[in-house]
This record gives structure tokens, sequence and C-alpha cells, in this order.
């Protein structure tokens, strides 16, 4: 949904931004060297294209390792001996490992039980993340990196605000977290189910007040509490015009709002996940409702301040209002990060984002520095310096999935996402977006591990999830020659695979309907040297078989990334991507938004046609029954009311480049305006197949039309038909739905 504009001084703007960039500033580590020189190259030509070419200069030459000592031993001591050196060395010294550790994979440049320096880190995300800035026109980055219980990395880069100038400060800067909020709500929730007031199992109705209950709108099972944490409550998803504000005016209490805006269920409880922030918002307000408090006090009592997240809030800037929980503290507004949007013009500042009404879903703001605190929290299992988060039960929740995906799919552990990461490892945490930040934050286990990073322009989406996979990429997995080979078995079986593929994670009605049917999809194909391409908004990638291609397995053919497709009778019907977040289902030719494109060009050019007409014809032309001279009316009226109407969606499509224009705006009167000319013209068009047979009898042939133009009108009604048939089941006839 969101487009990269490029303009000739976009590059004169990149080095603007790449200036700024220098003006840093970095806490827990101390500055890299700068980077030597590469030597001659002696590797493989082919290698891992994640993020730039790695600090050669900086990597330590493999050490002896003890034949004699079993890796298993090992690595105990190498932890142990880990902690130590990091409680002795000086405050922000880089951390070494003791030379007993367990041997690394083959090629890989750390065995799991070392740490990864510092100095060596900073210099390699220093790397990727000014490469991206420069690339992707990002104004601002915070970044905080965890291990071993300690803060690795902690660092800002660019500006917090352009004007006046304000640079980030990785502890002092908030950045709008989005989604990762959800994690809070998923440990206040787990808190409640470990205290017995909350049984998973349970259908969330008993938790909310009568009011807020969740309609069967004809569905016998109930929505239970376990269905909100993987996402599986068959909720439609529906955002425009109410997930973010920028009035704070229309912001609602999130009771009221729950009750406006309930989604329609378009599926069984429990059968398939498709991503839900209302989901996630009706679970917090479970919560408040058990626990008698206001969500956003709840959080801080029992999160915030005994991990000491000081600089954390799920409060927003703002006057008083009944209703609305107080605003965030001063000191804490005044260094909350602006968010901006990329135009071939620069930077433009977007308004304030009010998220409230949805708290639980993602109202939340904090810095690097605090999230570094968060990571280590979820390290610990629940407990940051003696304080006890969450207990047991929940922190064995958090490492269990609710339910099996296939290998390299995200799934969902009791509201944490479950990451698949290069090498086979695993992580949890989550990500998140609104319409300026985007942020991610994985810890790793097995590696003690963990990466927390937020953007602050909306172009940052690629930086922000791919920096914890290219950390573990780059420290813990042997470099791999890229690309994969195609596969012949694959461009025999193609037509399995391809088609066009609808996620379920959209509104399934209405305009909005028709506008995530615009987005929403996937074009599946193969290509003659055996690669799979997904198109999905605007980007294309590979990939190729993993393993049997009755599996449905493929991975990237430049990376980690994977596919699942579902297979019945030899022959795909869904696949799921790494995200996990929805299932693509595959749907026919009408759905295609190049089917719509064409019969919308065809109905113009016809309407046109019939405009023209009326200047070109020779008066032979105009001879017509009574019957003849009301079906020309009726079909030049519809003539301007499908041209306005497609001006109209194309005025509305032109200010969607903007997704904020869209957000808050919707449905807009444009764009109700042309549906009310599309509904107009589609009734009429059940006039002009009525009057078609009348036309053809006539009168007397020298009173009557001409056989071509009886066979254009007739052409004409019928197309119009068709057009209306297909707008109808796109949801366009329907501008009362906005």
């Amino acid at each position: 949904m969101r487009l990269i504009f490029k303009a000739v001084f976009a590059a004169a703007f990149a080095c603007a931004a790449t200036a700024a960039t220098a003006q840093e500033t970095a806490q827990s580590a101390p500055a890299s060297p700068p980077a030597a020189s590469p030597p001659p190259a002696t590797a493989p030509a082919a290698v891992n294209p994640r993020g730039p070419v790695p600090y050669t200069s900086l990597q330590r030459p493999q050490r002896p390792r003890p034949a004699s000592r079993p890796a298993a031993a090992a690595a105990p001591a190498a932890v142990a001996a880990t902690v130590a050196t990091a409680a002795t060395a000086a405050p922000g010294a880089p951390l070494t490992a003791a030379a007993a550790l367990p041997a690394a994979p083959s090629g890989a440049r750390l065995a799991p039980g070392e740490t990864i320096p510092a100095a060596e880190l900073e210099a390699y995300v220093d790397g990727v993340v000014r490469s991206a800035m420069a690339r992707d026109h990002i104004a601002g980055v915070t970044v905080s990196v965890v291990q071993n219980g300690q803060v690795v990395l902690k660092k800002g880069y660019g500006l917090a605000s352009l004007s006046p100038a304000r640079k980030v400060d990785p502890d002092q800067t908030l950045f709008r977290i989005g989604s990762i909020s959800k994690t809070f709500t998923w440990i206040a929730l787990m808190n409640e189910v470990e205290a017995g007031r909350i049984r998973q199992d349970a259908p969330v109705n008993l938790y909310l007040p009568e009011r807020l209950q969740i309609r069967d709108q004809g569905f016998r099972t109930p929505v239970r509490v376990i269905n909100l944490m993987d996402h599986s409550p068959g909720f439609e998803d529906r955002a425009l015009g109410h997930l973010f504000e920028r009035n704070f005016d229309r912001v609602r209490p999130m009771a009221d709002y729950l009750r406006q805006e309930r989604p329609r269920r378009v599926r069984a409880p429990g059968s398939a996940s498709a991503y839900s922030n209302y989901g996630a918002a009706l679970a917090g307000q479970a919560v408040s409702y058990v626990a008698g408090k206001p969500f956003e006090r709840l959080i801080e009592e029992r999160i915030l301040l005994p991990a000491r997240m000081n600089n954390t809030s799920f409060r927003e800037p703002h006057p008083p209002k009944a209703g609305i929980p107080g605003a965030i503290p001063e000191r804490l507004g005044e260094n909350i990060s602006e968010g901006y949007r990329w135009t071939p013009g620069g930077y433009v500042a977007r308004p304030f984002e009010y998220i409230s009404q949805v708290a639980p879903a993602g109202s939340a703001s904090s810095t690097a520095a605090d999230m570094a605190r968060y990571m280590q929290l979820l390290l610990n299992g629940g407990t940051l310096d003696g304080a006890v988060i969450y207990g047991p039960g929940a922190a064995k929740a958090f490492n269990t999935p609710i339910r099996k995906t296939a290998p390299g799919i995200n799934g969902w552990r009791h509201g944490f996402v479950e990451y698949a990461l290069p090498g086979g490892r695993v992580g949890f945490g989550h990500s998140g977006g609104t319409l300026s930040f985007l942020s991610n934050m994985v810890v790793i286990p097995d590696l003690n591990l963990g990466v927390f990073i937020s953007t602050n322009t909306d172009t940052g989406g690629d930086l922000a999830i791919g920096l914890a996979g290219n950390v573990v990429q780059q420290f813990y997995v042997a470099p791999e020659a890229f690309p994969r080979k195609g596969s012949r078995a694959l461009v025999e079986r193609g037509g399995d695979f391809a088609g066009y593929y609808v996620g379920s994670r959209r509104a399934y009605r209405g305009l909005e309907g028709m506008v995530g049917l615009m987005i929403g999809g996937a074009s599946v194909s193969v290509t003659p040297d055996g690669y799979l391409l997904v198109t999905s908004n605007g980007k294309t990638k590979r990939f190729v078989p993993q393993g049997d291609l009755s599996e449905g397995r493929f991975i990237s053919a430049t990376g980690a990334d994977h596919l699942a497709f579902a297979i019945d009778g030899g022959r795909a019907h869904s696949f799921q991507n790494a995200g996990g977040d929805q299932t693509y289902e595959r749907t026919g030719f009408w759905k295609r938004p190049g089917v719509l494109a064409g019969a919308a060009i065809l109905v113009g050019l016809a309407a046109l046609a019939t405009i023209g007409g009326l200047f070109l014809r020779n008066r032979r032309d105009f001879r017509e029954t009574a019957i003849q001279r009301q079906a020309s009316l009726l079909q030049t009226t519809q003539a301007v009311l499908w041209l306005t109407a497609l001006a109209l969606f194309g005025a509305w499509a032109a200010s969607a480049a903007d997704i904020a224009n869209v957000m808050y705006r919707w449905p807009g009167a444009t764009l109700i305006i042309a549906s009310a000319c599309v509904l107009v013209a589609a009734a009429l068009t059940l006039g002009g197949l009525i009057l078609m047979p009348a036309i053809w009898r006539g009168g007397r042939r020298v009173d009557s039309w001409t056989a071509l133009r009886k066979g254009a009108f007739t052409f004409t009604a019928l197309l119009y038909g068709v057009f209306t048939v297909l707008l109808g089941l796109w949801g366009a006839l329907t501008p009362w739905s906005g």
C-alpha cells in the first residue's frame, strides 16, 4: 500500500539524508574503526546478498579449537566465560568470548555460544542502516541489540525532526512501535490466565461487557480467548477511516470504538489465521474489564513500571477529553519523533497518528533503550533486575506455537509471532507499522540475542523487517551461493501453481472490500527456466521448490523467505508466505484487477463512442422509432454516468498514492459520487437490456436505425451489463457502505 516515488533530484536529496546520518548518537558500544579495503577476492563469486558487503577488515581469524574436547561440553563453559568477561570489562567495552567454544557451523562466523563483538556488530549495522537510509530515503532510525544479558548496540541514526533539526537519541527519542504494542497486551492477558481469572479455552464474551460481546452472525462456535491470540477469530479486517485518526476530535473511547466498528465474521473461529487489529483490541478490553482498570494504567502498573521502562507509554499527546485516557507525560511527548513520507519533493511531515481507540493493538511509543530492556525481559523468561513481570506459565506459552505451520512460515506463540530465521533458527517477537513508522523486534533464545529497530519514514519497511535476519545471517550462518537454480519439474507442473490468489486479511463487502481486492492479491506464474514468480503490491519475488513439488514448499531464489502451498488433487488452492498472517486463496479470473481494468477501458471507449456518435451521425442515422429514441437517450445518459464514474475513480486512485489520504478521508466524496454514478448507470443498464429486443423490431425500414447502429447498441448494452455484474462482485455498487 505504500508507494516509493523516484525523481531526477532524488539522488541529491539522498545525499542530504546521508549527511544527516553522520549526526548519530552511539551509547553502549564504541565507534567502529574505519573499514579497510577488502582483500583480493578469493571467495565464491556469488555470496549472500542480504545487506552490504561484510566488514572483512574486522573479521577475526578462526581460532584453533581443542580436538579432544567435545563441542557439547564446551557450551556451558563458553557462556560462563562470556559473562565473566562482560562483568570485568569497562563500560561500553566490546564483549569477547572465551577460547573454548562450540564449533561454529561450517563456514559460519560465530558459534551459537559466542557473543557478537560489539565493534563488528556496530560496523555491520552501520553499513546496513546507512545504505538503506540513502537508498530508501529514511529520515531517522533507532536500533538496539542485546545479547547474553548485555546491551551490545544502542544507536540512533539521522533525524527525529527536520524542522527544527533534532537528532535521534536512542535513550530519549520515542518512536511509534505500532503492533509491537500487542505483545504487551498478550503479556497482560497471560498474567490474567496465570492468575486464574481468564481461561484460554473459554468464550471471550465471558470477559466482556454485554454491549461489546461478539454476536453469532450465523456461526455456532463462539470466539474463544485463544482465537484472539493466534488471530483466528474469523473477523474480516476493516481499517479505512477509523483505525488511525489525525483529528483528535474524532478519537473515541475504546469501548465505543469496539461497539461501533464491530467487523463481520467471515469464517469459523480457529479455522485459519488472518491478522486482526480488532481482535487484539478486544483482548485488551477483556483484560481491562476483568482487572477493573483502564488498559493504559494496567500496562503501566504491571509491566512498564516494574521493568523500569520509563520512556515507554501507550498514552498520546492530546488535550483532556471525557472517556479518553490521560495524555502522555509532557517530557515524553516532547521527545516523540515526527513521522515522514518521502515524495519526489523531499520529506513531508505527517500529522500525529492517534491510535488510542485501539490502544492494545498499536498505540505504544518507546525508545531503543527501553526496548532493549524489554527484549532482555523476554529472553529472561519474564524477569528483569529481580522484578517478575510474568510467570513460568506465560513464559512457556510464549515459547509454544498454538498451531503447527509449514517449515519457514511464521506461526503464533500465544500472540507473539514465531519467526523463521536464516540457518533454520527460530525466534519470536512482533513487527509494527503505522502510516509512517515501521518497526520490528525479534528475540532468538538459542542465541540469547534480541534485535529491535524502528524507522520514522514510510519507506523504512524493508530495513525494519530485514535487519534481525540479516544479523543472524551475517554472524551465525555460513555463506550461501545465490541465486538458487530453477526446477525443470516446476516448468512441467507450472499450471498446478500458476494463477491469481486473494489474501484473507481484507474487508469482504462494500467499497473497502473493493479496495481489498485491488491491493490484496498475488499473481503466481512460472518462468521457462523453472522459477516461481509471486507478484504482490508491485513487487515480484522469485522462488524455487524446496523438496518434492507435491509438498508445495518453496524457498526464495536469493534469500531465506519461504512459501507453502496447500495442494488438493495435485493442484494448489491456497498458499501462505513467510509472514503467516493470512492465507492467499486461489480465485476466479473476475477478481483479477487486470480484468476489471480491461473492462473499464472497454466501457470507457464504448461511452466515448456513444457521445461521439451524437456529433458524427449523418441525417439517415437520426431516423428512429419512439422506442429507439428512448433507448438512445438512455444509452447517452449511461455513457455520461460511466465516464463520470471512471474519471472520479481515477482521481481517487491518484490521491490514494499516499495511503494517509485513504485512511483519513475514507471514503470521501469522490469515491461515494463515483459509486453512486455506477449504481445509477447499472440500473439504466437493466433498462437497456429490456429495450434491446424492441429496438431490433423497429418500425418501417425507413423510420428505423440501421443494422449497424442496432448492433452497436446491442454490443454496448451487453458490455455495460457484464461490467455491472463485475462491479457488483467487486462491491462497487454500494456507495452507502463506505
